[in-house]
């Protein structure tokens, strides 16, 4: 590797099987920077591999129990939640994605089937199994949902249903809630009539533009489900069932976003060769050409030439998405020479430093071309952290411009926004501050929890009403 090269960290190959823009002064060209880094210090930097904390996965924490949250969403949350509960005693539910490590819909899993259980609805979280050529083929039906071409080909339907197939024989529905989460297992619900639960399918995805053929060829599969579920209002279809708009969540006492002392910020972005000492922009999220990373480094690129700052693009993959090294090599290709972008490529249990990275950092960027909610842009306003994203998807629901953060719609209008903020601590803060206020009303763990409550009694009541009819 030669000293110029930006600073990629690799993780461990892993096989898993699986569970208008703000304003401002104009801001002067500045001289070149004469605090950056001599290169033979770069040499070293550049060649530092993974730090060996994060080698290996560490023990999962316990999840938290119920009464932890007290401090931050009070005594009359919790109060609420186990009232609703307490109807649903002894009844069950089971969750089905795609994937149990790697991404938001893994990561809410997580923390919502451990609490659900505690509150006396006990809760099964199963995984679908697949071969490379049927995650390939839901991949190209995500990325074509979100509206990219796609011509849908007899082969990628049967294959996505001799899969969805295989995982309904072995899969026993036995619960009294079935959740199915996105269009991966969408086909589960063939299992319907074989059991008495109601079902209800989460879609994650923005659906706002979907690619006709392929949503014709799922939608029949989402007309048998009881209801569904989505999360902005814009990406409600026009179905005969009941729809709802849950908000996805983060939890404040996971490993991700638990407060950290200021020795362990430190020390990982020691291991990185992150300087704290300058500014940090940052984009967290897998290497997936959704998420524009290579337009975030075009953006880093054009606001550099007025403010110094360093580019942090910290991700992964996840075990449904087989498009993520390609990607990766394309944001590496567009790094270019810059020493100062740092390229992390993270193993799916580096929660922890993921969480000391978006606290180090001065500014965090999502500027996704499309984005079904966005829960990275959610970790980084509950941390306070002034934060520019795309106005796409359910990322508006998050971002109230100019008050809880900065929407754009192009590279050169995140460029602006970077060095925007970074000119303009004040107004940084402001939306920092307020940002954190937005998710803890709105996008925290116990609220979802309270969602699904909800939502569970309705179905159970109108399984009722069908019962006596």
């Amino acid at each position: 590797m030669s000293s110029d090269d930006p600073r990629t960290i690799t993780s461990p190959s892993i096989e898993t099987q699986a569970p208008g823009e703000a304003g401002g002064d104009e801001v002067e060209r500045r001289l070149p920077h004469p605090g950056r880094r001599a290169t033979d210090k770069r040499d070293k930097r550049n060649d530092r591999p993974l730090p060996a904390s994060v080698l290996n996965p560490p023990p999962p924490p316990p999840p938290p129990p119920l009464d932890d949250y007290r401090s931050i969403v009070g005594q009359s949350q919790l109060d609420t939640l186990r009232f609703l509960a307490r109807e649903l005693k002894g009844k069950t539910i089971k969750m089905v994605n795609s994937t149990a490590v790697g991404g938001g819909v893994a990561e809410m899993l997580n923390r919502l089937v451990p609490l659900l259980s505690e509150l006396d609805v006990p809760t099964r979280w199963d995984v679908i199994t697949g071969g490379n050529d049927f995650f390939e083929i839901t991949k190209a039906f995500h990325n074509a949902l979100h509206g990219t071409p796609y011509e849908l080909t007899q082969a990628a339907k049967d294959i996505f249903m001799i899969y969805n197939e295989h995982n309904r024989q072995r899969m026993k529905f036995e619960e009294d809630l079935v959740v199915i989460h996105d269009p991966q297992p969408v086909a589960l619900i063939l299992s319907r009539s074989q059991t008495t639960a109601s079902w209800v399918w989460r879609c994650h995805i923005d659906l706002s533009n979907p690619n006709p053929a392929v949503w014709e060829f799922l939608r029949p599969f989402v007309e048998r489900y009881d209801a569904a579920i989505f999360s902005s209002q814009s990406f409600a279809r026009q179905l005969p069932i009941p729809q709802y708009l849950f908000y996805p969540c983060i939890d404040p006492l996971s490993e991700k976003n638990k407060e950290l002392p200021d020795s362990q910020i430190q020390q990982v972005c020691d291991d990185f060769g992150i300087d704290r000492s300058r500014p940090i922009v940052t984009q967290v999220s897998r290497f997936d050409r959704l998420k524009d990373p290579v337009g975030v480094v075009q953006a880093y690129k054009l606001a550099k030439k007025y403010v110094d700052c360093q580019l942090v693009l910290a991700g992964g993959g996840a075990t449904d998405d087989p498009e993520g090294a390609v990607v990766l090599q394309e944001v590496k290709q567009a790094a270019g020479n810059d020493p100062d972008i740092i390229i992390l490529d993270l193993p799916p249990w580096c929660a922890l430093q993921i969480n000391a990275i978006q606290r180090a950092s001065t500014i965090i960027v999502q500027k996704s071309l499309k984005e079904g909610f966005g829960l990275t842009v959610t970790e980084a306003l509950w941390k306070g952290k002034p934060t520019i994203a795309s106005a796409v998807g359910g990322i508006p629901n998050q971002i109230m411009h100019k008050l809880t953060g900065v929407l754009v719609h192009s590279v050169e209008g995140c460029a602006f926004q970077i060095r925007y903020l970074l000119t303009h601590p004040e107004f940084a803060r402001s939306i920092g501050t307020a940002g954190h206020e937005h998710v803890k009303e709105n996008f925290l763990i116990t609220t979802n929890v309270k969602r699904w409550l909800l939502l569970f009694r309705l179905l159970e009541q109108a399984k009722a009403q069908r019962t006596r009819a």
